[in-house]
């Protein structure tokens, strides 16, 4: 990764060296916390126990290679600030994740679906000689398997932390990325729509964000299931004569403390004081002025992109990058307006 195009806010590739990669020696785990007194990897590959990473780069940047990290394990890294206290955070740059209500970071690959959407990536358009007619969907309510749902029912939600992904998954009533490919298109095609508008699916804590207030921003919500299960659903799309537009939020984030939050021990995202950091959501807002948090949302633009094959990006709440805090007599963020100038390359 150019380092200093990271700094300037010109990377749009940065989880091609950030996050955890795995290899054929194991995994290379590498996160950007220039203001950390120390950082460790912890995960089911070492007990949970400091594997301490070397500075690497200009020395803002950590980086540890694990040969017992494999596909599926869980870690976090354990950031610890000026003071030496610590706090477990899940990886910024991090593929993959737990199912709520659990928050750990999951070793995943995003190389192992084979596309066929080949003709329809040469000959697809943005429609501005021809209809467009977008259907708008949240994956986790548009339908649902047969079955109770006890949240819905008024009765007591059964304690879910020790459950796992499919338990979860069938309580809900949650159909997986692939179960919605043998039914979305169709529908879609069937009922004259040219695209689907997904509502966000990067990982999220909370049920009733609907996806808005985001943990992993280059994580596949696991409500739905695996990566390559996500691409299925694009894939099978786009073999429908269906375009797929996700909802992205480059705006604020979610205020969990192992997520986005003070992640070097320090606002290293968000701004440094509370009244231009949080919004009328309770969330924190992104500080568009830095270069590494242009570069760290771009790139996950261009991920969503590239890897996925979404065919766009709905951007969300635009006027709160535009105005300060969507408030228009505060007077405009020109950083944030610079941002959403810089990634109109990503769609051309």
């Amino acid at each position: 990764m150019d380092i200093y195009g990271f700094y300037k806010g010109e990377a749009f590739e940065a989880y091609e060296y950030l996050g955890a990669h795995l290899t054929s020696n194991g995994t290379v785990f590498r996160t950007y916390a220039p203001n950390a007194s120390k950082v460790a990897v912890v995960g089911d590959f070492n007990n949970w126990t400091d594997e301490e990473m070397s500075r690497v780069a200009d020395g803002r940047f950590f980086e540890l290679e694990c040969p017992e990290a494999r596909e599926g394990m869980r870690y976090k890294y354990r950031i610890y600030d000026r003071k030496g206290n610590f706090i477990d955070h899940a990886d910024p740059y991090g593929f993959g994740m737990e199912m709520r209500p659990n928050t750990c970071s999951v070793i995943r690959r995003f190389d192992g679906y084979r596309f066929s959407d080949g003709k329809w990536l040469a000959k697809r358009s943005d429609c501005r000689d021809k209809p467009l007619n977008i259907y708008e969907v949240h994956l986790g309510s548009w339908k649902r398997k047969p079955g109770t749902v006890p949240h819905e029912n008024n009765e007591p939600s059964p304690d879910i932390s020790s459950m796992t992904s499919d338990e979860i998954r069938a309580l809900e009533g949650w159909y997986t990325y692939s179960e919605i490919a043998e039914i979305l298109p169709d529908y879609a095609a069937e009922n004259g729509y040219t695209h689907i508008e997904l509502m966000p699916l990067a990982e999220h804590p909370s049920d009733e964000s609907w996806g808005y207030q985001i943990t992993g921003f280059f994580s596949p919500t696991a409500r739905y299931g695996t990566p390559q299960q996500l691409m299925e659903l694009v894939d099978k799309c786009h073999s429908k004569g269906i375009g797929v537009i996700m909802d992205f939020v480059p705006v604020h984030f979610a205020v969990d403390h192992y997520g986005l939050t003070e992640y070097d021990g320090t606002r290293l995202y968000e701004f440094p004081d509370d009244e231009a950091t949080y919004n009328e959501w309770g969330s924190r807002n992104f500080m568009h002025s830095k270069g590494e948090v242009r570069s760290f949302l771009q790139s996950a633009a261009n991920y969503w992109l590239s890897v996925y094959h979404f065919d766009g990006l709905r951007m969300d709440a635009v006027r709160n990058m535009i105005y300060w805090n969507g408030k228009e007599y505060l007077g405009e963020n020109r950083y944030a307006i610079q941002f959403l100038k810089d990634m109109t390359p990503l769609h051309q």
